[in-house]
């Protein structure tokens, strides 16, 4: 991997450091501003995996980004969306799930079973599909 320069202007440095310095952060972003900044400083690649406790590509990764993205130096710091199965439950599913399992069972039965709510959600349009674990695991967090 070749060396990427990085030429911090005054404004984003001290952005960076103020970035660092404050608040709750992820520890990525937090190490990524502390990447730039020791760049910016002319540390080696190996000092800055060494303080850091970072790979030697999120350095290379870090001073990529920020050589091509021209935006708001914070902005380059935050990940990126990952790909990944989408949430299936949301809030909406969640209560609907809540409110039948609270309310008076069909007729028939003593109480709902996680099948008799899947079933009834599906068949009041909450949701396409879902399964009796989906339901147990929904009801389990509200607990």
């Amino acid at each position: 991997m070749a060396k990427i320069k990085v030429h911090l202007k005054k404004e984003e440095r001290e952005a960076l450091k103020k970035f660092v310095a404050s608040g709750k952060r992820s520890a990525r972003e937090i190490n990524r501003a502390r990447i730039l900044l020791l760049t910016d400083e002319g540390k080696k690649d190996k000092e800055i995996i060494l303080t850091l406790g970072v790979s030697r590509k999120t350095v290379y990764n870090t001073r990529k980004k920020y050589n091509k993205e021209k935006e708001y130096i914070i902005n380059i710091l935050k990940d990126q969306p990952r790909s990944g199965r989408p949430v299936e439950i949301d809030s909406r599913v969640q209560a609907n799930i809540t409110m039948l399992a609270c309310s008076e069972p069909p007729k028939g039965t003593s109480r709902w079973t996680l099948n008799m709510i899947a079933d009834k959600l599906v068949e009041l349009d909450v949701t396409d599909s879902i399964s009796h674990e989906s339901v147990r695991k929904t009801l389990k967090k509200t607990n």
